[in-house]
């Protein structure tokens, strides 16, 4: 650990990022379970983890993936992923590592930090077979969703897409990407400011921000701004969303020089940038509950497991663990894997104590070794 990391005070741990690791250049009523939730909905509360976890590297899942970017579990244990740069969505067997592409999607126009990114499955995955994507377009970054048909032939097997959302800005930074279906069934999405720090504090602005939709891509019932897809504001560039087990929401974002965040996110809140980076004495903005200077994450997908959340880290090309009390950090951030990877892009619940690693050596960021890129399994803590 860093001298800073030492040092750092509960809530405040030194490591991470600017831009992506680069230079610039579920309840019945529809309202989304606030942050400050105390305890689960039978009631028990959570228990606290042990303040140092660990990591075990149970296997190499696949190798040899393009630009990989997001991971969508399957009900039968295989897995979706995006390319980011190619635009397509191979299936990876989950005990075999066998990938099997499912297609292109039309309408990706990769460039910089844009291209395919976000995946997720339709709440009704088993009756209705939807395959959600957040990605950049010629004009805009959209969500779509796809018809996911596994008895057409590899290649050929995703349907047209439907437009569900569309307008987000794009940049050749910053376009955030993430979408997660929450234990409310509602879409989340993060969104970034595209390079343009003005559109954060703007909530007419689609940019910097986290979303709340319907599967039909219109304004969640409960939303905190009236028929407004905005959840939360004042974000840099949102690239991972995460539930615990009491349904709150927590979201990872780079920082520009100073602090990337990991965020307890509470509806209608805003959470500062540009006017303020990290933590700050302002009550008008919500502090992260960690942070970390901006060379030892760059922080990217975020997974809750074993009590804690994961955050994968890019430029810091380590993962994260960050043991919660509720909506606080409980002990200090702790980094496994440190440089063993390179940069590392998502992170997802394999369940229990299970995750999925990603990493992201051949974004044009990194150093690609044989076998770049790749899916790890971990056991952890």
């Amino acid at each position: 650990m860093s001298a800073v990391l030492a040092a750092a005070a509960l809530l405040l741990t030194a490591g991470c990022s600017s831009g992506d690791g680069e230079s610039p250049g579920d309840g019945g009523n529809n309202k989304a379970p606030s942050a400050t939730t105390p305890t689960s909905p039978t009631g028990q509360a959570a228990e606290t983890p042990p303040a140092q976890g660990s990591v075990k590297v149970v296997r190499t899942v696949t190798e040899g993936l393009s630009t990989p970017w997001s991971l969508a579990p399957l009900p039968d244990g295989d897995v979706l992923v995006s390319s980011r740069d190619d635009a397509t969505i191979t299936r990876v067997d989950g005990e075999t590592g066998k990938k099997t592409e499912l297609g292109e999607v039309p309408g990706v126009s990769p460039a910089g930090e844009g291209g395919l990114m976000g995946l997720a499955l339709s709440p009704d995955y088993a009756s209705d077979h939807m395959v959600y994507a957040y990605f950049t377009s010629a004009s805009d970054n959209r969500i779509v969703r796809m018809l996911y048909d596994e008895q057409r032939p590899s290649g050929d097997q995703l349907g047209a897409p439907d437009t569900i959302f569309k307008g987000i800005p794009k940049g050749y930074i910053h376009n955030g990407g993430r979408i997660g279906f929450g234990p409310d069934k509602m879409l989340y999405a993060g969104t970034g400011e595209s390079g343009d720090t003005g559109l954060s504090q703007n909530k007419d602005s689609l940019g910097g921000k986290i979303l709340r939709l319907t599967p039909e891509g219109e304004p969640a019932p409960g939303n905190p701004f009236s028929d407004s897809p905005v959840y939360s504001y004042g974000h840099r560039n949102v690239q991972g969303l995460a539930w615990d087990s009491q349904q709150r929401l927590f979201a990872a974002e780079f920082g520009q020089d100073t602090w990337d965040e990991l965020n307890a996110i509470k509806p209608g809140d805003n959470y500062g940038w540009p006017e303020v980076e990290g933590k700050s004495d302002d009550s008008a903005y919500h502090n992260p509950l960690a942070q970390w200077g901006t060379d030892d994450a760059s922080p990217s997908g975020i997974a809750q497991a074993e009590g804690s959340i994961w955050m994968a880290g890019l430029k810091g090309q380590r993962l994260w663990r960050i043991p919660l009390n509720g909506t606080e950090a409980s002990a200090d951030p702790q980094a496994f894997l440190e440089g063993d990877y390179g940069r590392l892009r998502t992170v997802v619940s394999a369940g229990g104590d299970k995750l999925w690693l990603v990493t992201s050596n051949t974004d044009g960021r990194g150093d690609p070794k044989d076998g770049d890129d790749r899916i790890l399994e971990l056991q952890v803590t």
